[in-house]
């Protein structure tokens, strides 16, 4: 009996060390989404609004989507995506933006992605299994700059904000006709078999963030000042 439970004990353990095994892409994905956020985040003009930023709910960066990556040969954007959990930030989430209309055009040689969601709504569609953007999510091109006062009234209702970043220049874009959905398979790397993204952003079953996962999560939760915005 007692050599079952050690056999047990030791399956265990040996399978809780094998979740948190990233691949190098995973780990990569998760290191230049914090870059992204922290270049974003610390620009003093061209940026996300601030006021964006604290109001939503979760955070998607898809970095390095190439022009035509979503339009031919069945590739896709993949990326990671963190949500509120009260005053911090949740365990990310693998994320792929699957190939769509000839509106995901993104143009340029190399582009990072950017995709704020700004409501329970959005959040809620989203956690579900896949979301059409635009279609089972109402998405806006996100507005510009320091301070959201210019922005829309679509873009202030709308559940998902998308945002192209390539070549220090950021502009809001339309990626109508996406479809977004959590990478399972990066997920059960990360997590273990059967965690769903609604357990992952919930912490579900006391799931820990893969140690990867750190610079993103500090670049989300740090706090930004923009001194030539006070002049």
């Amino acid at each position: 009996m007692k050599t079952i439970f050690a056999c047990t004990a030791i399956a265990c353990l040996i399978a809780t060390f094998a979740y948190g095994a990233l691949s190098k892409d995973e780990v990569k994905r998760l290191r230049e989404g914090g870059a992204i956020l922290t270049e974003l985040r610390q620009s003093p003009d061209k940026t996300i609004p601030e006021e964006l930023w604290k109001r939503a709910e979760c955070v998607v960066v898809l970095p390095s989507v190439k022009k035509g990556a979503l339009i031919v040969g069945g590739e896709y954007g993949s990326g990671v995506m963190s949500c509120r959990r009260s005053k911090t930030w949740s365990n990310p989430v693998f994320m792929q933006l699957a190939k769509g209309s000839v509106g995901l055009q993104i143009g340029g040689q190399q582009t990072d992605l950017v995709l704020l969601v700004m409501n329970r709504r959005g959040l809620d569609k989203l956690l579900e299994d896949k979301v059409s953007l635009g279609a089972d999510a109402s998405l806006a091109a996100g507005p510009v700059g320091r301070s959201a006062s210019a922005a829309t009234d679509a873009q202030l209702h709308a559940e998902i904000l998308s945002y192209s970043h390539s070549s220090g220049l950021l502009a809001g874009i339309d990626l109508s006709g996406g479809v977004l959905r959590a990478d399972k398979d990066a997920d059960t790397r990360a997590y273990g078999p059967g965690a769903m993204p609604r357990e992952v952003v919930n912490g579900g079953r006391g799931l820990l963030s893969p140690a990867a996962a750190r610079p993103f999560l500090e670049a989300l939760a740090a706090e930004v000042d923009h001194p030539a915005a006070n002049n």
